[in-house]
């Protein structure tokens, strides 16, 4: 179901890609928008796991440094079958908290808080750890490249409607004479919000996907589930001093702010997490709920 979901909100990216270039700058417009968006966004995957893991300030950690948690890597790593154990970060922050980087499982990176392994049992640490390689087992670091890159494209092309707008200029494509004004203002202030809001739809729906994974991978959802309210409470009373733009890469967005609930909730990186917990304790069986409870 996520994987449909998934697919879904990424062709209606592209559907509206399509059309606001199309509407925008004609055919030319929509080629050098996706053209400029693909290639700034493809340099942004490549080097990915070098800016978050900067960003974030986490350092290395060898298997020597930390046995018990590298050992805990490695183990639930051969569990969802990835071809090479991640490089092991730890970032210096009380807020227990974690995220995954990289391209591709062969050049991933996990990252933890100090919070995180001081206050988590070793089952929640499982199972956040499980989350955090069911992402790079899913790729979807390749997915939300692919999505920013659409999002991207769409307020390119936006941005490029709207100064030849104010230049008087006209869209025109080979075979029409030209567009209703109106639609194409309306198309440069609407799309790029619809696309935000596909792009933070797809951001929700991964990490669905890597929670219903990873507690495959750990053999126990409501641990996860456990480690979710945990991380939440934390993170409301404590919140992360992190870049906004690097909040949807952690496990519960570290700056908090989790009780939204409006209108301002489609623009959400995470699910709601009652809502994870939920769907963990589904998984895990009938009587799930008074069990994590």
């Amino acid at each position: 179901m996520n994987l449909m979901k998934t697919t879904f909100l990424m062709a209606l990216l592209f559907g509206l890609f399509i059309a606001l270039g199309k509407l925008i700058g004609g055919t030319g417009g929509m080629v050098i928008g996706f053209l400029f968006a693909l290639a700034t966004n493809a340099a942004g995957y490549w080097f990915s796991d070098k800016v978050a893991l900067a960003m974030s300030g986490a350092q290395p950690v060898t298997p020597s440094e930390a046995p018990d948690l590298y050992d805990r890597l490695a183990r639930l790593s051969a569990r969802a079958n990835l071809p090479v154990v991640p490089r092991l970060y730890v970032i210096p922050d009380p807020q227990p908290n974690a995220f995954a980087t990289g391209r591709n499982p062969q050049n991933s990176a996990v990252a933890v808080t100090h919070g995180l392994l001081r206050l988590l049992p070793p089952d929640e640490l499982d199972g956040v750890i499980a989350h955090e390689l069911a992402h790079i087992k899913n790729r979807d670091i390749l997915i939300a490249s692919v999505a920013a890159t659409m999002a991207g494209a769409i307020s390119m092309i936006a941005q490029m409607g709207m100064f030849s707008s104010m230049l008087g200029g006209g869209s025109r494509d080979d075979e029409e004479g030209g567009v209703n004004p109106l639609a194409a203002i309306l198309g440069i202030v609407v799309a790029p919000i619809a696309a935000l809001l596909i792009q933070m739809a797809v951001s929700r729906t991964r990490e669905f996907s890597a929670d219903r994974t990873g507690a495959e991978i750990s053999g126990r959802p409501l641990a996860l589930a456990g480690a979710l309210r945990r991380i939440e409470a934390y993170a409301e009373r404590q919140p992360m001093a992190v870049n906004a733009a690097a909040s949807h890469m952690y496990i519960i967005n570290p700056l908090g702010g989790d009780a939204l609930r409006s209108l301002a909730a489609l623009f959400r990186t995470h699910p709601l997490t009652e809502e994870r917990v939920a769907r963990l304790q589904e998984l895990a069986g009938p009587g799930a709920g008074r069990q994590a409870a």
